[in-house]
């Protein structure tokens, strides 16, 4: 269901009176205005796909008629997609969990200043993708919308295609593999051979990074965020690109994760303190935000019910930032030092790689 006419009338007045002050406004030649021109015309030469592109998505069927040249994203991997395929997306969604209010990924701001681009305009979402900032995608007047790994709902899809484009999740919101959040990306700017070189690479290091931790190979694993106040862990599922991921080092995902599972196809479910003794697998990755919470990981009775944190055979995963770059992994936070690298290092402690 669209949402009330009223407010998609308002977003579509919105564009017009954008476009007409636009129109109005005296031409300009400053170094600013250069550079975004620049920018653009470089985003669209450097496409190789013939367009137009129609993608079809669970939200419905995007036709992108030209190269885009005015890219943002929402949600998550999307941006760093773009960036690692040539394009500088012009509006990016808010971090608010990793870095804070109107910041950038340590990643996404490394590659922006690496290639001498200027910073992006940095949609607010403190709800999590809850809800859409619509005046200031607007306001950003994008032609193209990146939202292949978010929560976009119908409503908001629909308000939003009615300033740009937009390239939803192929099946389900906060699901879609990483490796196809930067193939979606690329097929919709039109840089499929870039797309594939990006995935090549990354395989590439992972498959030397496995080749470094042979005796983990065959290892299963379970994926959690410990939560006291609640009295339950979170258990991340196989759907969960975090957990995708690691299998590319030659682990799996426990099939004591799969056999628990109560979230219905989802990318995590709950299990509480009295049903931890049933997650078995032959270590635990565990997210942790803070030094003192990694510190005193494991320490309580409660999970010592685990026999992996029993054996004291856990992974921890340290801090926002480096949870974030696995969470999931991008094109462009794969070997963040503290992630995926961090997590093979641990691995070799423990099985003497």
């Amino acid at each position: 269901m669209r949402l009330p006419r009223s407010l998609t009338t308002a977003v579509g007045l919105a564009v017009v009176s954008a476009l007409a002050l636009t129109a109005c406004a005296p031409e300009t030649t400053d170094d600013a205005g250069t550079a975004e021109d620049t920018a653009a015309t470089e985003s669209a030469d450097g496409a190789t796909d013939e367009f137009p592109v129609t993608i079809t998505h669970a939200l419905g069927e995007t036709v992108i008629e030209s190269a885009p040249e005015r890219v943002a994203t929402w949600g998550w991997g999307s941006t760093e997609a773009a960036l690692a395929v040539g394009v500088e997306p012009i509006g990016v969604s808010e971090q608010i969990f990793t870095v804070g209010e109107q910041a950038l990924l340590p990643w996404v701001e490394e590659e922006y200043d690496a290639l001498g681009a200027e910073h992006p305009v940095i949609f607010t979402d403190a709800e999590g993708g809850a809800s859409v900032p619509y005046e200031e995608f607007v306001e950003a007047d994008p032609d193209l919308i990146l939202a292949p790994y978010s929560g976009l709902t119908q409503e908001q899809y629909d308000v939003l295609s009615d300033i740009a484009p937009v390239v939803a999740y192929p099946e389900s919101p906060w699901v879609t593999p990483w490796d196809e959040i930067v193939t979606i990306t690329a097929q919709a700017l039109g840089r499929s051979e870039a797309g594939e070189q990006v995935l090549a690479d990354i395989d590439t290091y992972l498959t030397d990074l496995a080749a470094e931790i042979p005796e983990a190979e065959g290892k299963t694993f379970a994926a959690i965020v410990d939560s006291p106040s609640e009295g339950l862990v979170y258990v991340y599922t196989p759907a969960d690109p975090r957990v995708a991921v690691l299998e590319n080092l030659g682990i799996a995902s426990a099939p004591s994760v799969a056999e628990l599972d109560t979230s219905d196809g989802g990318f995590f479910y709950t299990l509480s303190y009295e049903e931890l003794d049933k997650l078995e697998s032959d270590f635990v990755i565990a997210y942790t935000y803070t030094e003192e919470e990694a510190a005193t990981f494991g320490e309580s009775d409660e999970l010592q019910a685990i026999p992996a944190v029993a054996a004291g055979d856990v992974v921890k995963v340290v801090g926002n930032v480096a949870v974030s770059s696995v969470s999931p992994p991008t094109a462009l936070s794969y070997d963040w030092p503290d992630g995926v690298p961090a997590i093979a290092d641990q691995l070799a402690a423990i099985y003497g790689g």
